[in-house]
């Protein structure tokens, strides 16, 4: 009777060490009426952050709760649900990905029964690179992943002008766009006047490029600058009521795009472009020296190959 008491014992405190160690620790902060924001670490995916890096939010309504961006693994999705249930007993009604990278729809396999939204080239991307993310992210933050598995968006967004999301008084202006990746949504909820850029807007850390286009990213925040918002919510960093983080952006990836261009007429290797001194006005920003150099890696073999067209 002892040795069962012992293994039980053994059990419970296994189970309690489990959930310790693979809590995220989501704590959502409101930033507008009904809606609040659960911010990421300006980090890239690590074994000790699980991969929390991204900022996910939510929106109450009458209806229902609007769920935006779900992370990058099953367990934080889990986890925000439980942060959103200590907030309101709405059900889930909608889930929105932004886009197709793991940190912003790997959650998704949470959300049993709510629908989830995203466009056509989105919904494609994860349904076909999907597993290689989980891979990835597996090999980068270990056992946070366990129990991950691939939920594609159900229902597409239907690419027109001025398409709406209406749940209550919230009426989310779906804001089609391209630059971050070949698909970026921002949503702009007119009740509240807030911006939900994603990663379009990477404030006081620098932006991250794997499928980026520049030029049309540029042109991109130029559009969304126009709205009339009062708060920002960028994809990565810190909330915002000004429009700074679309100047930071804006300027770094200026600079990028001239290094990348100048580095590729003198021929410069990508060594030597890594050794370039950075402007101080982006180097404290977090993830400089990471980000750069993904960026140069990815990004500079287009530059060179542009000079032999």
């Amino acid at each position: 009777m002892r040795l069962v008491k012992q293994i039980l014992l053994f059990i419970l405190f296994s189970q309690i060490l489990f959930a310790n160690e693979y809590n995220y620790n989501l704590k959502p902060k409101k930033i507008a009426e009904n809606t609040y924001v659960l911010i990421g670490k300006k980090e890239f995916f690590t074994v000790h952050n699980g991969g929390n890096i991204s900022n996910t939010a939510f929106i109450i309504t009458k209806e229902g709760v609007i769920v935006i961006d779900t992370g990058s693994s099953t367990k934080y999705g889990e986890q925000m649900i439980k942060a959103i249930k200590k907030i309101t007993d709405k059900p889930i009604v909608s889930v929105i990905n932004t886009h197709h990278h793991p940190d912003h729809f790997l959650g998704n396999s949470a959300f049993k029964d709510a629908e989830i939204l995203a466009t056509k080239y989105t919904k494609k991307d994860i349904e076909e690179n999907g597993d290689l993310y989980i891979d990835n992210l597996m090999n980068l933050t270990y056992k946070w992943m366990q129990g991950t598995k691939v939920k594609a968006p159900n229902k597409e967004l239907v690419e027109l002008k001025n398409k709406y999301i209406k749940l209550g008084k919230h009426k989310l202006k779906v804001i089609y766009l391209d630059g971050h990746t070949s698909s970026d949504i921002a949503l702009y909820d007119e009740y509240t006047k807030t911006l939900f850029a994603s990663d379009l807007i990477f404030y006081n850390r620098i932006a991250a490029t794997p499928h980026a286009n520049i030029k049309n990213w540029i042109r991109a925040l130029e559009d969304l600058r126009k709205v009339d918002f009062k708060v920002l919510v960028p994809g990565h960093g810190p909330i915002a009521t000004d429009k700074k983080p679309f100047d930071q952006v804006k300027r770094y990836l200026i600079y990028l795009d001239k290094t990348l261009k100048d580095s590729a007429e003198e021929g410069l290797s990508v060594f030597e472009i890594l050794q370039l001194p950075k402007p101080k006005e982006f180097a404290n920003l977090a993830m400089i020296e990471d980000e750069f150099e993904r960026s140069v890696i990815n990004l500079y073999p287009k530059y060179e190959n542009a000079l032999m067209e």
